[in-house]
């Protein structure tokens, strides 16, 4: 499997939407576990208030991870293959 970086953009008002939008997500993810596989996401504030995300899955193709999207009621604005990865300092732990 690839590498892909997904970036969803305003798709969610609040936290509990974007929660219950994981679950569905989570629940699809295991029915295509041989094409996808969802490894991270950050959640990030729109210029409109909204939530977004950049997501990043392995997935067999782009179209695979896009399929994931549509089963999950979701969009996937950009997928795009990741070339590399860079890791200056791990993510940081909530305290």
């Amino acid at each position: 499997m690839d590498l892909y970086a997904i970036r969803r953009r305003n798709n969610w008002k609040t936290p509990e939407e974007l929660e219950a939008s994981a679950a569905k997500s989570t629940a699809v993810g295991e029915k295509m576990s041989d094409e996808v596989r969802w490894i991270r996401s950050y959640v990030v504030e729109e210029e409109d208030g909204k939530l977004g995300t950049v997501c990043i899955y392995e997935g067999v193709t782009p179209e695979a991870v896009r399929r994931h999207a549509t089963n999950a009621g979701m969009t996937a604005d950009e997928v795009t293959k990741v070339a590399d990865t860079v890791i200056v300092r791990e993510d940081p732990v909530a305290a």
